[in-house]
């Protein structure tokens, strides 16, 4: 059971008869009551009173003293801000994150991310044209999001090589099943990034200037920056690569997207329904309740299995299915919902769509050489790779190959 925590990714087929909660043991022996069921997953998102987020950003693995004493020489501090405020103070810190990712203004950024992916893409067929296999994750969707954030919101002035590393360090350190050693090296990459954020959240400008208008802390406005980062570019460039690998095995919807019979956006749903790039999280109860008739203790940890919620066949007529516009599919609670759904939604979904058009006619001619790989971790996927090369490529090497065997072995 362990095991499934921490890879709910891999087998939701097979976990179809899960109650509709179970509690489960962590590695380090701490229990969870993990929800499974889409209306229960909802109540508990709908009702912050019982259900509170206080414990979303909690460190899965316990830091040790070694590892804290790293973060607290970075200046490293991480108040309630987003994810994890269940305060009065949570509607106006996000009104102001809402308002720098108004749709209105991610839809401006659409023409220019066009571009851009069309350009890319271009340069990987040209690359697949030569036999030459490409990564859609490094040389596609790994820095994409952060690009357009970037666009949206005035962010440090840093490579986005270093953004990755931090974010990415971010997940594993708090989401993950973490060995000391590696606790103490990953502690390192955040807290340096986090003294970062905290310099430029003195002057930085936009956002961050109306949030040190409005908090009454620094750490506040630092707290919103680093769950940006994670929440608003490295979630989604792991769906992007998810999502793209799913379609490279749906030749029927690759087929559909570029004959204009099936809609890009509903791609996008299906996908963020089947392999959302966030497949748990995480609240704790304030008091005594009972859930799906399950007696449940104040201080629960509750992980709320949005993925599997996604597949709940009382809500999609086909789960595990891949049949974008389907109904139901669009009920997925991928970005969560209630008070704290994700306010980067409309972000993702635009990011998503565009990759999609841009990709169908690149996709439909390849064949996947090594699919992406996920590590162990609680709520995020954090694909490594998704290396693809041209199918007819293959075909033609090989008949080059068995036709060079063949003239050796004639007398």
């Amino acid at each position: 059971m362990t095991g499934v925590l921490f890879r709910t990714w891999e087998a939701p087929a097979a976990t179809r008869e899960w109650p509709d909660v179970a509690t489960v043991a962590d590695h380090v022996g701490v229990e969870h009551l993990v929800v499974t069921r889409h209306a229960l997953v909802r109540q508990v998102l709908a009702d912050q009173q019982t259900y509170r987020p206080d414990n979303a950003l909690d460190a899965m693995t316990p830091v040790p003293v070694a590892a804290l004493r790293i973060l607290t020489r970075h200046g490293f501090r991480l108040p309630p801000t987003l994810a994890n405020n269940g305060h009065p103070s949570h509607p106006a810190i996000r009104a102001i994150v809402a308002e720098a990712l108004h749709p209105r203004r991610v839809e401006e950024q659409r023409a220019w991310l066009t571009a851009v992916v069309r350009e890319r893409v271009g340069r990987l067929a040209a690359d697949l044209d030569q036999g030459r296999p490409v990564d859609l994750y490094a040389e596609l969707a790994a820095d994409l999001p952060l690009l357009v954030l970037a666009r949206l919101v005035a962010l440090p002035d840093a490579d986005a090589a270093v953004v990755k590393e931090f974010t990415r360090a971010a997940l594993e350190l708090f989401w993950a099943p973490v060995a000391l050693d590696r606790q103490l090296a990953l502690a390192e990459i955040v807290g340096r990034f986090h003294a970062v954020l905290r310099e430029f959240a003195k002057d930085g400008p936009g956002m961050v200037a109306d949030l040190r208008a409005h908090a009454e802390s620094p750490d506040i406005v630092v707290g919103a920056l680093f769950f940006l980062l994670v929440a608003g570019q490295e979630t989604t460039s792991q769906f992007l690569t998810l999502l793209l690998h799913r379609l490279a095995g749906e030749p029927a919807v690759l087929d559909g997207l570029r004959a204009g019979t099936v809609a890009v956006d509903d791609v996008v749903e299906e996908g963020l329904r089947l392999v959302p790039p966030i497949v748990t999280w995480r609240r704790v109860t304030s008091r005594d309740t009972v859930l799906g008739g399950t007696p449940v203790a104040r201080g629960t940890s509750v992980v709320l299995w949005l993925a599997q919620a996604g597949r709940d066949a009382s809500v999609v007529p086909d789960p595990d299915e891949f049949r974008p516009g389907q109904r139901g599919s669009r009920r997925h609670l991928a970005f969560g919902a209630g008070a704290h759904r994700c306010v980067g939604a409309q972000l993702s979904r635009m990011e998503a769509s565009v990759v999609v058009a841009e990709t169908a006619r690149l996709l439909a001619g390849a064949e996947v050489v090594r699919p992406p790989w996920c590590p162990d971790n609680l709520s995020f996927r954090m694909p490594d790779a998704f290396v693809v090369r041209r199918r007819a490529v293959r075909r033609c090497q090989e008949a080059s190959s068995a036709q060079t065997r063949q003239s050796s072995s004639t007398p």
